[in-house]
């Protein structure tokens, strides 16, 4: 644990010193006049902003105008791009594109420099320009002040008990979460008595007044990432060939278990672009396995629909399983919609004191 702390002093200064001139105005955030609502992390990757950027545009889009903004990670364009869903992740990055196709009528954009894409947002022609931007992958930006701040913390990683890269998980000092509005406890089991709500919330050192609030992942039924040709008769299957690149499957793979009664895992780096011989590889599993289902997840599902090394026979068994955050209870629900819609009006005139 010494060592530790030695090892990572000189980043640990590094964030104390950039987060304090932040504190002290000497570095600026910029205010934007339309409610700008922020969901992010201080773990790196696999705490469910994805999924919780969705249920957040879920809960503002029947009433508002609502622009996601993501960076569009390990894309290869550059610069400001509003999201097609005809785009491929290649242009535009696995997660925006999943965005784009659950939510047609929302504006996805994105834009490695958070600032300058909330300018192009609000710069559109007034019938697409949006009242409410959310901001995917936003809480260490700190160019941008958002109306709200959602820190999200994964229910297995209690952020005091971690330590930052490369030895642990956090790319930010566990102390900024002092800058979040609400917390949102990711990945919970179905139930949680008083009891365990209260023990996870002082590991998180998350004091009983302060907005918190506990959901789950649910899994939807299984889709085929090709409709038109997609052979629904394997779903049914005993067994399974799950490929992933993602942060952590171990949370899929308990789902999985209670309904398939083979698993065979292969899994790959986060973000992972799957090459010519990795396609082989699944391609073999499928031959040598002729029942079972070829499974992944939605996000990779984005990276392997333009892919050009799948053969028309795996394309028949290639399917995703969708996944959204839910609240534990109704009653957290109805609480997290007000504390997210409460004060935004229903017109396209705001200022900087809504929130």
């Amino acid at each position: 644990m010494i060592r530790s702390k030695i090892l990572l002093f000189p980043y640990y200064l590094t964030l104390k010193l950039r987060n304090r001139l932040y504190d002290k105005g000497v570095f600026k955030s910029h205010q934007f006049d339309v409610p700008v609502i922020s969901i992010g992390n201080i773990t790196v990757g696999g705490t469910g902003k994805t999924p919780t950027v969705e249920l957040v545009v879920r809960l503002l889009k029947p009433q508002h105008k609502v622009a996601i903004l993501s960076r569009g990670y390990k894309r290869k364009t550059r610069g400001f791009r509003i999201v097609d869903s005809n785009a491929t992740a290649r242009e535009v990055g696995d997660e925006p594109l999943q965005m784009k196709k659950k939510n047609e009528e929302v504006i996805v954009a994105v834009d490695t420099k958070r600032k300058r894409g909330i300018a192009q947002l609000l710069a559109l022609p007034e019938e697409l320009r949006p009242e409410v931007i959310v901001l995917d992958d936003a809480f260490q930006h700190r160019k941008v002040m958002p109306s709200k701040n959602i820190l999200l913390i994964d229910y297995h990683r209690p952020l005091f008990k971690d330590n930052l890269l490369p030895i642990g998980r956090l790319r930010d000092l566990p102390e900024q979460m002092r800058r979040a509005d609400a917390i949102i406890i990711t990945k919970c089991p179905e139930h949680l008595d008083e009891w365990e709500r209260e023990t996870i919330k002082k590991a998180n050192r998350i004091s009983n007044d302060f907005p918190c609030f506990f959901a789950r992942i649910k899994y939807c039924p299984i889709e085929p990432i090709f409709a038109e040709i997609g052979d629904k008769r394997y779903i049914y299957s005993k067994e399974v060939g799950l490929f992933t690149g993602i942060a952590n499957v171990k949370p899929l793979l308990m789902h999985l278990s209670d309904i398939y009664e083979q698993i065979t895992n292969i899994a790959y780096k986060d973000h992972h672009e799957f090459t010519r011989g990795n396609i082989r590889d699944i391609e073999y599993f499928a031959r040598s396995n002729p029942r079972a289902l070829i499974l992944t997840t939605e996000k990779d599902a984005q990276r392997l629909i333009s892919n050009n090394h799948l053969s028309s026979e795996l394309k028949k068994r290639l399917f995703y399983i969708p996944i959204e955050t839910e609240f534990l209870t109704g009653e957290e629900n109805y609480q997290f919609r007000n504390f997210i819609t409460g004060s935004i009006p229903s017109t396209s005139s705001f200022n900087s004191t809504l929130f």
